[in-house]
């Protein structure tokens, strides 16, 4: 074996057993400065480029990771426009079609080599996917297209996708990367913190929605999120607890007159008439339409 494909396979299997390690239920994210300070075999090897969004080492022929910087919540998430009809996510080539890097998302095509991609979460810090794989280069649009699990990737190998694999496409990138990403941008955001009673293990969090995704206004922004522990999300979800624009909680009338266990009084009913807790930035806290919409279904569903 050649002594680059030798390498090759040493770096992406010890980059990716030190993710498996490092990036825990409880702290899936890494930072910045780890990614740039890994080490492989008792030298500094980046596991990023300092100014590329694409990592080429020298010695290997083909990529081993791409970036995709954090952006901040605009109308839509920064993720969406690299969706393509097909549910696979696309990712750009750099401005330069000689680009090394190019060379090296092509080999990595060619070589079938499985590939780490880290999104940005906030400034800094990087959520890791990986196995992840370029099932197509779509070289007239300066692009790759990307499948995030094996079935994902075995998808256009069989001929044209039919409209039932087309929705499973956009399912599997939906749970692998959408949800993933816009519950820990929403967890970061709000410090890793429950926003109603201030828990803070992120196993228990979940990022809920104000307005659902399956709705037209439902979009996967931190702007409409909200950082809540379980028994709070489904609270949430059940018009038991409500939220209103002002930030002020209020527990559904009959709920508040219910005499049960300690878990009712303490998580729930002592809730009512608190403030959440926001995100210190402005552009990341709740959208207050989002918030009143939310809050008139709440009030009718009393």
């Amino acid at each position: 074996m050649p002594l680059g494909d030798d390498l090759d396979d040493r770096v992406r299997a010890a980059a990716m057993a030190w993710l498996r390690q490092r990036c825990t239920p409880d702290d899936p994210v890494v930072r910045r400065d780890e990614l740039l300070g890994f080490r492989f075999e008792g030298r500094a090897f980046p596991l990023i480029d300092n100014q590329l969004g694409i990592r080429k080492p020298q010695g290997m022929a083909a990529a081993l990771s791409i970036l995709t910087t954090y952006t901040s919540d605009g109308a839509r998430a920064p993720y969406e426009d690299a969706v393509g009809d097909d549910g696979f996510l696309r990712y750009k080539f750099q401005d330069n079609p000689r680009h090394y890097t190019n060379e090296g998302l092509r080999v990595a095509f060619e070589r079938k080599v499985p590939l780490i991609w880290f999104f940005g979460i906030k400034q800094g810090l990087f959520l890791p996917f990986f196995p992840v794989w370029i099932v197509t280069v779509e070289a007239e649009r300066s692009q790759i297209a990307v499948a995030l699990d094996e079935a994902q990737r075995h998808l256009l190998t069989e001929g044209p996708m039919s409209p039932i694999e087309r929705r499973y496409s956009e399912r599997i990138t939906r749970q692998r990367l959408h949800q993933p990403v816009f519950r820990q941008r929403v967890i970061q955001a709000y410090g890793s913190s429950c926003a109603v009673c201030r828990l803070r293990h992120q196993v228990l969090l979940d990022a809920a929605h104000i307005i659902p995704e399956r709705e037209t206004r439902g979009v996967p922004a931190i702007s409409n999120g909200l950082a809540l522990c379980k028994i709070h999300h489904a609270a949430y979800d059940q018009d038991i607890l409500g939220v209103r624009p002002d930030h002020v909680i209020e527990v559904r009338a009959d709920i508040l007159e219910e005499v049960d266990g300690p878990m009712l009084k303490h998580g729930l009913q002592e809730m009512h008439a608190l403030r959440i807790v926001v995100p210190g930035r402005r552009a990341d806290r709740p959208d207050r339409e989002l918030l009143e919409e939310r809050y008139e279904r709440f009030r009718t569903a009393g």
